[in-house]
C-alpha cells in the first residue's frame, strides 16, 4: 500500500517520532475510508491517481460539520494528508499539487500561559523546603521541575535523559528533538549541583539503574516514561500551592516568556527550544507585549488609572 510505503519513507529520511507516524497513520486511514465509502468502493486504500481537490474539500467539511471537529485538528490531518501528497508527487505517483486552493482553516490565537517570575521563584523555594525530607521520589521530581524551567525542553527529551547527554560537570546537555535533530542546552549550575545531588541519593538508595544510562528513574531502577514525567510535574506544582493547569508544556513557555522579557534574543530563544521556524517562537513576543502595556499602565502618570 503506498501508505505504509509513505510512512516507511518518513521513518527512514525525516526521522519522525513513533508517536508522529501513528498520528499520520491514523489520519491518513480516516481519509482512506471517507473516500472509499464515498465512491462505493471495497478495497483497503483509494486509488491517488483519482483524487481530486473536491474529495480533500468534502473530507474537510465532514471533519469540521459533521464530526464537529476544531480547526486546529482538521489542520493536523490537514498536514499528514499535504505530506503524503508532495511524496506521491515527488515519486511520480500523482501529476497534479491538489493543495493549490487548499489552506488551513483559520484557528484562534491562543496566547502561552506561563507563570510570573514571582510566582516562579515560590514554586523553587517551595520544592527546595520539600525536598529536604530526602526522600527519592520528591528529590527526582523536583530535579524534574527545575530541569523543565531550567532549559524549556519538552516532554519527550526529557524523559529519553541519558547520562552520557551531559558534559563533564553537568553544564551541557545535548537533547534530541522533533525529527531527531540535535542540540546543545545549557544547564545552570544550581541545576547541575541538584543533579549530582539526585545521582549520590540514588547510590545511597542503592537503585540500580538497569539500563545505565537512563538519568531519571523509578524506584525499581528503570527509565520513566512521559506519564510519570508528567505526573511528576503535576503533582510538584500542586504541592508547591500552584492550581489549575499544571504540566510540562507550561514550565515550557514560562522559560520562554521569562527569557524574552529579560532581554533574550529570539533567534537564540528558537534554538534553545528547538524550533524549527522562527514563527512558532514569535507567539512569545505577544506575552512580552501584554507585560509592557501592563507596566505602562502601572507606571505612566498619564495611564488612565492616574487622572
Amino acid at each position: 500500500m503506498l501508505t505504509e510505503r509513505f510512512l516507511t519513507c518518513l521513518r527512514a529520511e525525516k526521522r519522525f517520532s513513533e508517536r508522529t507516524l501513528r498520528a499520520y497513520a491514523g489520519d491518513l486511514a480516516e481519509f482512506s475510508a471517507f473516500c472509499l465509502r464515498n465512491r462505493e468502493e471495497a478495497c483497503d486504500e483509494p486509488d491517488f491517481k483519482l483524487i481530486t481537490a473536491d474529495d480533500i474539500r468534502a473530507w474537510v467539511l465532514h471533519l469540521s460539520d459533521v464530526e464537529k471537529m476544531k480547526p486546529t485538528s482538521v489542520n493536523r490531518k490537514l498536514s499528514a494528508l499535504r505530506s503524503l501528497f508532495r511524496w506521491l508527487r515527488r515519486e511520480g505517483i500523482v501529476a497534479k499539487d491538489l493543495f493549490l486552493r487548499i489552506g488551513h482553516l483559520k484557528t484562534p490565537r491562543v496566547l502561552p500561559v506561563y507563570f510570573p517570575e514571582i510566582r516562579m521563584e515560590g514554586v523553587v523555594s517551595e520544592l527546595e523546603a520539600q525536598s529536604k525530607s530526602g526522600d527519592f521520589i520528591f528529590l527526582r521530581n523536583r530535579l524534574i521541575v527545575l530541569l523543565f524551567y531550567a532549559t524549556g525542553i519538552r516532554m519527550a527529551e526529557l524523559a529519553a535523559i541519558k547520562l552520557n547527554d551531559f558534559s563533564s560537570g553537568f553544564r551541557d546537555l545535548k537533547v534530541r528533538g522533533k525529527g531527531d535533530k540535535e542540540r546543545i542546552v545549557p544547564v545552570l549550575e544550581p541545576v547541575a549541583r541538584e543533579i549530582e545531588q539526585y545521582l549520590e541519593e540514588i547510590k545511597r538508595e542503592n537503585i540500580c539503574n538497569q539500563d545505565g544510562k537512563s538519568l531519571f528513574l523509578t524506584l525499581k531502577g528503570r527509565g520513566i516514561g512521559r506519564t510519570t514525567v508528567y505526573e511528576a510535574v503535576k503533582g510538584s506544582l500542586g504541592r508547591a500551592g500552584i492550581r489549575g493547569k499544571r504540566s510540562p508544556h507550561l514550565l515550557r513557555h514560562t522559560f520562554a516568556t521569562h527569557l524574552l522579557n529579560d532581554g533574550a534574543d529570539m533567534r537564540e530563544i528558537q534554538e534553545l527550544l528547538g524550533h524549527a521556524s522562527l514563527k512558532a517562537t514569535q507567539v512569545y513576543t505577544h506575552n512580552s507585549i501584554t507585560q509592557l502595556k501592563r507596566t505602562y499602565q502601572t507606571a505612566h502618570p498619564r495611564a488612565s488609572h492616574k487622572k
